[in-house]
C-alpha cells in the first residue's frame, strides 16, 4: 500500500516536473519570437519600405541633424514663426517627457495662463484687441510635441516676420498657405509643420 502511493506521489512529481519543463520551452519559444523575431522582421520591413519615416522623420541640414518633423522644437526668434506652448519637462518640448498640462478646462490657473499667453501672442504680433485668437497656440497639445499649428496661428505671425526679416508679407502669406495639410489629405483644419516652416523661411531670398 506504501509502496503504491510512493510510486504514484513520484509520478505525481515527474509529472509537474515535465508540465513545468513544457511551460519554460514555450515561454523561451514565445519570447524569442514575440521579443526578437517579430521585431527584426517588423523593422526590416519598414526599413525597406518607409525608409524616412522609420528612423523618425529626422531632418538634416547640410549633413547635421536639426531635429524630426514628428517632435516640436521652441523658436523663440522674432524671425521665426512659433509653435503652441509645450507641458513636456520643466522648460518644455522634452521629447523624454511627453505629456500634457492635465488642467481642467475651468481650472483658474490654466485661464490665467491662457490669458497671459494671449496677450503675450497679441503683444509681440502687434495684433488688435478684436482680432480672435486660436486656441491652438495658446494651449498645449495632450503630447505637449505637437510640430504644427494652424495656418490660421501662423498667418497671425506673419506681419512679424516679415517686418523682422524686411520681406514681403504677401510672399510669406503664400508660404504658409502653400504648405498647409490636413490630416491623411482631408481629416481637420489645414495645419504647418513648424521646423519646416522655419527651413524654408531661412532658404527665401
Amino acid at each position: 500500500m506504501t509502496f503504491c502511493v510512493l510510486s504514484e506521489a513520484k509520478g505525481m512529481v515527474i509529472k509537474m516536473i515535465k508540465t513545468v519543463v513544457r511551460s519554460l520551452l514555450l515561454l523561451i519559444i514565445m519570447i524569442i519570437i514575440t521579443g526578437l523575431i517579430y521585431p527584426l522582421l517588423i523593422t526590416g520591413i519598414s526599413r525597406i519600405a518607409f525608409p524616412y519615416k522609420s528612423s523618425g522623420s529626422l531632418i538634416y541640414t547640410d549633413g547635421k541633424l536639426i531635429g524630426s518633423e514628428l517632435i516640436g522644437q521652441d523658436f523663440k526668434g522674432p524671425e521665426y514663426f512659433h509653435p503652441r506652448p509645450s507641458a513636456a519637462g520643466q522648460e518644455g518640448y522634452d521629447p523624454l517627457r511627453s505629456q500634457g498640462s492635465n488642467y481642467a478646462a475651468s481650472n483658474e490657473e490654466f485661464l490665467t495662463m491662457v490669458s497671459n499667453r494671449i496677450d503675450k501672442f497679441r503683444k509681440e504680433n502687434q495684433l488688435d484687441a478684436d482680432i480672435a485668437i486660436p486656441a491652438d497656440i495658446v494651449t498645449a497639445s495632450g503630447s505637449g510635441l505637437d510640430p504644427h499649428i494652424s495656418v490660421e496661428s501662423a498667418l497671425l505671425q506673419v506681419s512679424r516676420i516679415a517686418r523682422t526679416r524686411n520681406i514681403s508679407s504677401e510672399s510669406l502669406r503664400l508660404l504658409v498657405i502653400e504648405n498647409g495639410r490636413r490630416q491623411y489629405g482631408f481629416i481637420g483644419e489645414p495645419v504647418v509643420n513648424v521646423l519646416k516652416l522655419n527651413l524654408l523661411l531661412d532658404n527665401m531670398k
